[in-house]
């Protein structure tokens, strides 16, 4: 089985309260959504928590549906430079981040199948950005 991630994450203020939202897809059917208040963060401290809570996520509907083997996952974002970094095409300048990349590392090995990251535009990742904003 193929599923799709979105994944958004946005703070009011950078730094300021902030939120993630996640959706994910198997064809069009919906799998899941989420949505959780993350506290005080930047805007991409928010996108990174979004992808790490979102392999979390994919961890549990595995579990819980042990039945359906999960082949591949793509993750779709509209934070260009967190998928640029998360791809190795950006350099990581930041401390903080370059632990996120790292542990995403870690959460694609204990995944245990192919993974690829997308960068869209906003327009086409609406469904986590109406869930940060609490739409």
């Amino acid at each position: 089985m193929n599923i799709k991630i979105f994944t958004d994450g946005g703070s009011k203020g950078n730094p300021g309260p902030a939120a993630i939202g996640i959706v994910a897809y198997r064809g069009s059917e919906e799998l899941f959504r989420y949505r959780e208040d993350i506290g005080t963060a930047t805007n991409n401290d928010a996108e990174y928590r979004a992808l790490m809570k979102a392999f979390e996520l994919i961890k549990e509907y595995k579990a819980s549906h042990a039945n359906e083997a999960i082949n591949h996952v793509d993750f779709y974002s509209d934070s260009r430079l967190m998928v640029n970094q998360v791809k190795g095409l950006f350099k990581v300048n930041e401390a903080r981040l370059r632990e996120y990349v790292m542990h995403i590392r870690i959460l694609e090995a204990e995944l245990g199948c192919s993974t690829n990251y997308h960068d869209i535009p906003r327009e086409q990742n609406k469904v986590a950005d109406a869930l940060v904003n609490n739409k």
